[in-house]
Parts: structure tokens; C-alpha cells; sequence
């Protein structure tokens, strides 16, 4: 089993002494390889003063001026140390203080220097810890008979010394390949790997999804003993896996997906029931697959589910998170009995949650439906013979709850941005944000507010109840990132006003989402929108989550594909299998610990202390592990979209597009072409009309003599110049347009 310095760490605590056979078993270590490994790492974290050791027991050791931290490089050679805590300061690294540290490299850097109001502190590397370029992107080259790769990432700052791999390195000189790392540097020795794959000659005769898997070393593979694993699990369900379990297998049960999977292996996680109360309110049953019934805790499976963390969606290429036999025991089939977890939500008639209750169950899906499906059915108001039983339960669900659900959200001042191609995987917000909704699927949005209402209440039960949980949260956009943004809806002559000079609020940007109707470009300004919103972030402490503006929130309706929701479910079986319903076995009354009406009553500790504990640490440990496979994720799906763009643009190179003026700089404006959402930069230096000066208060460049100006919100024509595919830029020449500047509007 592989395993970092940082997972060892993981799995220490500060104030408690974790004996090293737990370390053995937590880090899946085996073979006696392995276990000479792990003793020889917790010796070195030892003799430098990072664990301490009593008793065969290991306990983590923190130092005032040593902070954990990822390294940010610049292709000049000094990095930043960039600290978890958002508000905590940069760390200024210079290049001989790096001790071999890499762009992306997690480390322990201590602070040599004190920063002042002007300048960041500085430090060096005491240890690294993770290893962020197990495998780099690279180009080989020869010399006198040696073969090197450099990294095509101008941030790695290093050649890598190549060995012979089967294939010859003659024929690979020149070409981009996949480099995986055998050594890394030590002292003056230079690091050594080996050419895993050609990919082409460059760049763009590689498969786009080949560079983006091999730029972020995704995990192309499970390993034998992962997949012998999960060979060895069954659908099967026995009697004992059914007892405590309510059932569900009566109801109507419909699952819809975006499509549906030829080859028949779609992991479907998530499926409805509807029904009337005898208080003629509706009943909305939320069942997602019970995949923590099949993975347990340090196993070989769950280690590598943790591992990665997410899975990543790169086309039709999907990276998973559980092997595929894993998820075809998991999914909700059609006409096959299936356990789930299943959250129950009693709504009123303005869509207000009167009750909940979350209960392990047992489920048998009726209908596999496609969300395009839905759509013509609920639109046409026919459907099918065989499917006339779902035509009621379709027009309730879309027509009636969801409207509802989604008003009560944008009371709270939520919003939704529309997108007119379906980026998201995940039946919630998923990696965008916000709710995004799309005007040639409506019923996918609608679809998306119960799994958020989903996300809602059980974060909000896990708080009431003080379990330990993961939170997903996204804190609140930059003034400095919407500025542009803010002033270029003013030069659009929109009329927006903040709610408040001091801070944003999710109002702000339902105001300006109604505006944007008004404009020619609503959709590169709902596109300018998106990204101006920060990432989602996990955290143990509950927080805001801006773009679904709620107060509390996390995900748990895609245990399949996301580690976080994985745990989440783990929390809620503990609840299930060892919560204390009552304060002492002598009490005969007792509360509905799956429910909300138990809110208020509870004045016990509801799980076993060391239970209780361990998922606190082990909850704790994943945090910034989980966050970092999120931006990996987020950064190759995005990455595979900036070369299918890049591409598309290659083609139309000396072609004249329209375009919007959306950033300005001194060395130049980036307009955004409408059509395909590609922004591309035209350089000062190829405006050779005029001498162009920066005014920076006004955000514009204006010739000195023709007093053209180009400004945040004027249309323009530009031509594709040149595009640097692998790199994503796209440098453009002005055809025509701009604005003439009189003095006056630049006057106070």
C-alpha cells in the first residue's frame, strides 16, 4: 500500500498516543516491505522531531514557527508556502530554502523571518510531506547519448534524468510523454523516472484526455488486491441486513438520470418515492444507495476511495471513485431489491419542511427514467402504457414540490445561474457552486433543489445532534474578483445597486442575474458571474454556504462518487446502530433519533465516548485531503475544457469573431467571444494604431492620439491570431471597434 508522510500524520494526534499496529492497519501496510517502510519513515519523523514516541506509541509533536502548508512556484524560482487557514499569511520561500520541494508539494516549512506590514514572512522547508508530481507531463530530449525530460509546467524547475523502459528513448526524443517519477532529487543528484506512454509528437496530437490524466496524475487503474476486493462483495441481501431497516419496496419508485448507460454499468445512487399524509401534506422520500453497507473503514477499498477522494468526469472518460463492481452492487436497479439511506421530508403547501426523519431502509426501483424523458412526459402530459402510473408522480414532483422548494430558497435570497450546457455529474449543486439551470432541461435544476433541500437537513440534523461531520461550505466572493464585473455592468448602463457597501450578499447576485436579462450578453455575463464564485471548501466547523445561500449544508446524496458523502453516511449508521435514544436504560421514554423532532429533547451524549472520538478524528484528518482532490478534480475538468475550446479555436485561426471587452490591463483587454465563452487577449503591443496608456481608475486603455479607448464593456471584432493549445491562450487582434474618449470622461 502506498502511503505519504501526510498520511501518516493523518492519522496521529497532538494529545493522544496511537500505538503503531493501528498505524499498520489504518495505512492497509501488509507485506513485510511494507511494514519496513512505515517504521523507517516514523524513525526519520522521529529523529527530526515531528512525532515522539512512549511505549511503542506514536504522538504528533507541533512546534510554534513550523506551519504545514502547499508550495506555490513561479517558473523564476521562488515559491510561496500557501497556509490552510484562509485568512493566515503567504510564506515567502526562496529557491535555496526549498530543499528539493516542488510546485504543489505539501511541507512543513518553519519560519526563519518574521513578515512585516509590507512584506511576508520567509521560511525555509523543514520536511515534505506529500509529493504533489508523482508523474509530469513532459517533453525528452538528448544529449551526447542521455535522455532528459523537462516538464512542459515552466513552474517545475528541474530535468528529469530518463532510464530505459521497454520502449527505446530514441524514439521518443522530441515527443510529449508521461514521465513517472522512480527518485526524486537528493542533494546534487538530479531526479530519475521513466517513460510510462508517448503521447504524440506535441501536444495537440495527443488526446486531449490523455494530457489532463497525466498533468494531474489521475489514477488510471485499481490495484489487484483493490479489485479481488471488491470481486469478493455481492448484491445480495440476507435477512440480518434487513432487520431495523424500514421498507420501502410498496411505494412507486422512480430514479432519473442524464443517461442512460448502454452497457448497463451507470452507478445510480439516488431514487423518489412520493406520497399524501393523512394531514394532506406530501410525503417526499429521498432514498440514495446505502455504498457504506459495502465498503467498510480501513479497508483496502475504502483506502482507496479516500485516496482519491472524488471522481472525476473528463467526457465520456470518468475517473471513478469505487471500481465498477463495487457500483454495480451498490446501484438501484430496476425490479431488484436494494438497501439505501433514506430521508423522508413532510412539505406544506408553500414548500416548508415540516418534518424529516432519516432511516435506514430497504428499496425495490419501479421506473429508470432520463431526464429528457421527464421533461417530454410532464410536457406533453402523455407517456407510455407501461409508464402511466408516473405520469401523476412526475407532474406532483416538478409542477408542485419543487417550484415550491426552490421559492422557499429564493426567499432566503438564493439565486440560479444559467448555463446553457450541462457541466455537473453530481445530482446537487456538484462542483459548480450554485444551482445552475438550464433552459432546454428545466426539470434537471428542479431536480437539483430536493438534493440540496437533502444536504440541508442532514447537516442540519448532524449540528443538532453534535455528531461530528463534514461541512460544505463557500465562503463569499472577493470584493477585487466582482469589481470588473460590477464595472462592467455599469458600462452595460444596467442599474444595480448593492445591498450593502460592506459585504455581498446572495441577493446581490440574484439583482444582478434579473439586470442581466436586460442585456445582449446575458450569457457571457451569467458565465463572468460563475467565476467570480469561490470554490465549494470542506470544514468540520458549520459555515455559510454563499451560492445556495444557506446557513449550514454538506453533501451526502453521492456516496459513490464522493469520499465526503461516503463518511457522511458512515456518521448517520452510527446513529443508527449505537445512538443512545434515551438518557439513561432506565428512562421509558424515549426520542426518534432520526428525526427532527427530537430537537431540543436531547441533553446526553448520544454516541458511545470512543465511538464518538474516532469519528471526530477520523472526519478531522480528511479535511484538507478531501479539499485537495477537489480542486485536482475541479482544475482537470476545467483543463479538459480549455483544450476543447483551445481546439476549436486552433481551427478557426485568421477567423473575425464579435466580442465583449470584460478585463482590462496595462499590457492589454480580454474579450469575451459570445458564442463559444472563450476569452482570448489582445496585447498593447499589437495595437499599433496608437500609444495606448492605462488609465487603471477607469479600467481602460486610451490612444494618445486618437483617443480611442477600449473599456470594460464595449463590443468589438476580433481576429484569432495565434492559440498556444497546450497552455489554453488565445491571443487576438483588434479588427474593429472600441469607443472614443472624450477628457471629460475621465475627469473625478
Amino acid at each position: 500500500m502506498e502511503f505519504s508522510i501526510a498520511t501518516i500524520l493523518s492519522h496521529l494526534s497532538v494529545d493522544k498516543l496511537v500505538p503503531g499496529k493501528v498505524l499498520e492497519k489504518k495505512l492497509g501496510c501488509e507485506e513485510s516491505e511494507e511494514l519496513e517502510k512505515l517504521q523507517i519513515a516514523l524513525d526519520v519523523l522521529e529523529r527530526i522531531g515531528v512525532v515522539t514516541k512512549e511505549f511503542g506509541k506514536y504522538r504528533r509533536v507541533l512546534e510554534e514557527d513550523v506551519v504545514e502548508a502547499k508550495l506555490r512556484c513561479s517558473s523564476k524560482g521562488f515559491c510561496f508556502a500557501i497556509q490552510d487557514e484562509e485568512d493566515a499569511d503567504d510564506i515567502y520561500i526562496r529557491e535555496t530554502h526549498l530543499s528539493n520541494a516542488w510546485n504543489s508539494d505539501r511541507v512543513l516549512v518553519k519560519i526563519i523571518k518574521e513578515g512585516t506590514r509590507r512584506r511576508s514572512p520567509e521560511g525555509e522547508v523543514k520536511l515534505i510531506v506529500e509529493r504533489a508530481n508523482p508523474s509530469v507531463l513532459a517533453r525528452v530530449v538528448e544529449d551526447k547519448g542521455d535522455y532528459s525530460a523537462v516538464p512542459l509546467d515552466d513552474r517545475l524547475l528541474f530535468e528529469l534524468s530518463l532510464k530505459q523502459n521497454g520502449q527505446p528513448l530514441e524514439e521518443a526524443v522530441n515527443h510529449l510523454v508521461h514521465v513517472n517519477v522512480l527518485r526524486y532529487p537528493i542533494g546534487q543528484n538530479p531526479p530519475v523516472g521513466k517513460v510510462i506512454r508517448v503521447l504524440g509528437s506535441d501536444a495537440e496530437t495527443a488526446a486531449d484526455t490523455d494530457i489532463v490524466s497525466s498533468k494531474h496524475d489521475l489514477p488510471q487503474e485499481f490495484s489487484e488486491r483493490v479489485l479481488q476486493q471488491a470481486q469478493s462483495l455481492t448484491p445480495n441481501i440476507t435477512e440480518a441486513d434487513l432487520e431495523n431497516r424500514t421498507d420501502f419496496r410498496d411505494l412507486l419508485t422512480i430514479t432519473i438520470e442524464q443517461e442512460i448507460s448502454k452497457e448497463l454499468d451507470l452507478l445510480i445512487e439516488n431514487a423518489l418515492t412520493l406520497e399524501k399524509t393523512e394531514d394532506n401534506h406530501w410525503r417526499l422520500g429521498v432514498h440514495i444507495a446505502d455504498v457504506a453497507h459495502y465498503i467498510e473503514s480501513d479497508t483496502h477499498l475504502d483506502r482507496e476511495a479516500r485516496k482519491r477522494g472524488t471522481s472525476v468526469h473528463l467526457g465520456d472518460k470518468v475517473i471513478d471513485l469505487l471500481p465498477k463492481s463495487v457500483q454495480k452492487c451498490c446501484s438501484l436497479v430496476t425490479g431488484e431489491d436494494r438497501l439505501s439511506i433514506s430521508v423522508l421530508l413532510t412539505l406544506d403547501d408553500k414548500g416548508q419542511v415540516l418534518e424529516y426523519n432519516i432511516t435506514p431502509s430497504v428499496i425495490r426501483v419501479d421506473h429508470l427514467l432520463t431526464y429528457k424523458e421527464v421533461q417530454t412526459m410532464i410536457g406533453s402530459g402523455t407517456t407510455k402504457p407501461e409508464l402511466s402510473d408516473t405520469l401523476p408522480f412526475l407532474n406532483h414532483l416538478f409542477f408542485e414540490i419543487s417550484p415550491l422548494v426552490k421559492a422557499q430558497r429564493l426567499q432566503r435570497g438564493g439565486f440560479d445561474i444559467t448555463l446553457d450546457k450541462i457541466t455537473s455529474y453530481f445530482k446537487d449543486e456538484g462542483r459548480i457552486g450554485a444551482i445552475a439551470s438550464y433552459a432546454t432541461l428545466p426539470v434537471l435544476s428542479l431536480m437539483t433543489e430536493l438534493m440540496v433541500l437533502v444536504g440541508k437537513v442532514v447537516a442540519e440534523h448532524l449540528t443538532e445532534l453534535q455528531l461530528p461531520a463534514i461541512y460544505c461550505t463557500q465562503a463569499k466572493p472577493d470584493w477585487d474578483e466582482l469589481e470588473d464585473l460590477l464595472k462592467l455592468v455599469t458600462n452595460l448602463k444596467l442599474d444595480f445597486q448593492l445591498e450593502s457597501e460592506e459585504e455581498l450578499h446572495p441577493i446581490d447576485y440574484y439583482n444582478l442575474i434579473q439586470e442581466f436579462s436586460k442585456s445582449d450578453y446575458e450569457k457571457v455575463l451569467h458565465y463572468l458571474l460563475l467565476n467570480s464564485l469561490k470554490p465549494d471548501k470542506y470544514s468540520h466547523h458549520p459555515a455559510p454556504h454563499f451560492g445556495l445561500a444557506l446557513p449550514i449544508y454538506t453533501h451526502c446524496v453521492s456516496p459513490g462518487q464522493r469520499y465526503i458523502d461516503l463518511q457522511i453516511q458512515r456518521v448517520l449508521k452510527a446513529l443508527f446502530e449505537h445512538g443512545r435514544d434515551r438518557r439513561t436504560t432506565r428512562s421509558s421514554q424515549a426520542v426518534e433519533l432520526g428525526s427532527n423532532t427530537c430537537h431540543g429533547q436531547i441533553n446526553w451524549n448520544i454516541l458511545p465516548t470512543a465511538i464518538q472520538a474516532y469519528l471526530e478524528t477520523e472526519l478531522h484528518s480528511l479535511i484538507t485531503h478531501l479539499n485537495e482532490r477537489e480542486k485536482i478534480a475541479q482544475d482537470a475538468e476545467t483543463d479538459l475544457a480549455g483544450l476543447k475550446k483551445a481546439e476549436k479555436m486552433k481551427d478557426s485561426t485568421g477567423k473575425v469573431f464579435s466580442g465583449l471587452i470584460t478585463g482590462v490591463q496595462s499590457y492589454g483587454f480580454f474579450v469575451q467571444i459570445e458564442d463559444t465563452l472563450v476569452e482570448g487577449l489582445v496585447h498593447v503591443s499589437s495595437l499599433k494604431d496608437d500609444w495606448y496608456e492605462y488609465r487603471s481608475r477607469h479600467t481602460c486603455l486610451v490612444g494618445r492620439k486618437n483617443r480611442t479607448a477600449y473599456r470594460l464593456g464595449d463590443t468589438v471584432e476580433v481576429e484569432i491570431k495565434s492559440v498556444d493549445y497546450y497552455r489554453q491562450q488565445i491571443d487576438l487582434v483588434t479588427v474593429r471597434g472600441g469607443s472614443s474618449a472624450l477628457d471629460e470622461d475621465f475627469e473625478d
